[in-house]
């Protein structure tokens, strides 16, 4: 019997992202979710199951554990299929830093790999840890905390985002700025958007045109496009009138504006919509895989997730599906 496969990568900001919603997480194992008959197992790289399909939901590997669901409550089980951590919490994140984010009667805490609560479930909202601390609510105010909880960084913005490279995005009154781990504002935008630093560039908004910022807040391309996504792989998703193309981190136009919709570069490739269909691409525009499929995802560990219709597989770098859409 064939399996249905899903690609899960947790949080509303994950999975099948366009240019104007893409987050990329990725998966650090080797094992992707199936699903057959309404109950999901794991897969490997060749296809072969190798965890039986008996779960409710299930989530990618991250540090060496996945998140699964049996009937309403989520655990981790190891790349055994051994439960790890049971099933007992209303929600959970994925592990990061040694520690994941779990829901307990609508309050965010967060877990050791032993299972054992470090941090007490309080906060409205919150978020996982990245460079040992986390955004967290427990009211309107965003804010920062340490891994044993301690507020860091007063909650005092409408909106956080997690650090990189020692800066994160917040905003207050949407104004958009750069803080640093001490809370200070090292840029100050302006402007009524900019998404998160990427490869040392972050696409920002002026006068409702979009254009890049370097790490120091100085402007680095002209806002000259009516969209544009993060740096990857060396290349950004840039969008005028209807069409897509990328350009390099002088603003030279690489590949030129001809595509429908365009995603980032994961692994050497990039998913590129033209015809009503997606296909991939090389960073020199080269069409890798033809146009055929209604969603694609980016690669991750040499596979990637795609749509045909209703039907889920996933195919390697060279279009060959690794395990076909179920009929």
């Amino acid at each position: 019997m064939k399996i249905r496969i899903y690609l899960i990568i947790g949080l509303s900001f994950l999975a099948l992202l366009s240019c104007s919603q893409q987050k990329k997480i990725v998966d650090t194992g080797e094992l992707f979710p199936v699903e057959q008959n309404g109950k999901y197992g794991f897969m490997d790289s060749t296809g072969k199951t190798v965890i039986a399909p008996q779960f409710d939901s299930a989530g990618l590997f991250s540090e060496g554990l996945a998140r699964v669901q049996i009937g309403d409550k989520w655990g981790f089980i190891d790349k055994t299929g051994e439960i790890i951590i049971k099933p007992k919490y209303d929600w959970i994140y994925s592990f990061t830093e040694g520690l994941a984010l779990v829901k307990i009667k609508n309050k965010y805490g967060y877990i050791d790999k032993n299972g054992k609560i470090v941090i007490e479930p309080q906060f409205k909202y919150a978020n996982y840890f990245s460079e040992d601390v986390a955004q967290v609510t427990k009211g309107e105010k965003w804010g920062y905390i340490d891994k044993t909880g301690n507020v860091v960084i007063l909650p005092m913005f409408d909106l956080a985002s997690s650090f990189s490279n020692g800066l994160a995005r917040v905003a207050i009154k949407n104004q958009y700025g750069f803080i640093d781990k001490m809370g200070m504002m090292q840029i100050n935008t302006k402007s009524n958007f900019v998404w998160n630093f990427s490869e040392g560039m972050a696409p920002i908004e002026i006068k409702g045109k979009y254009g890049y910022i370097d790490e120091n807040g100085r402007l680095a391309i002209k806002p000259e496009f009516d969209f544009a996504a993060p740096f990857s792989g060396g290349l950004a998703p840039v969008k005028i009138k209807d069409r897509w193309g990328y350009l390099d981190k002088t603003g030279k136009m690489i590949i030129q504006l001809q595509f429908d919709d365009a995603r980032y570069f994961s692994e050497g490739l990039a998913a590129v919509k033209t015809g009503g269909k997606w296909g991939y691409i090389d960073s020199t525009g080269k069409l890798i895989i033809d146009p055929q499929f209604d969603e694609a995802n980016f690669f991750s560990k040499g596979l990637a997730m795609v749509k045909v219709g209703f039907k889920s597989a996933y195919i390697d770098k060279t279009g060959k599906y690794i395990w076909r859409p179920a009929e």
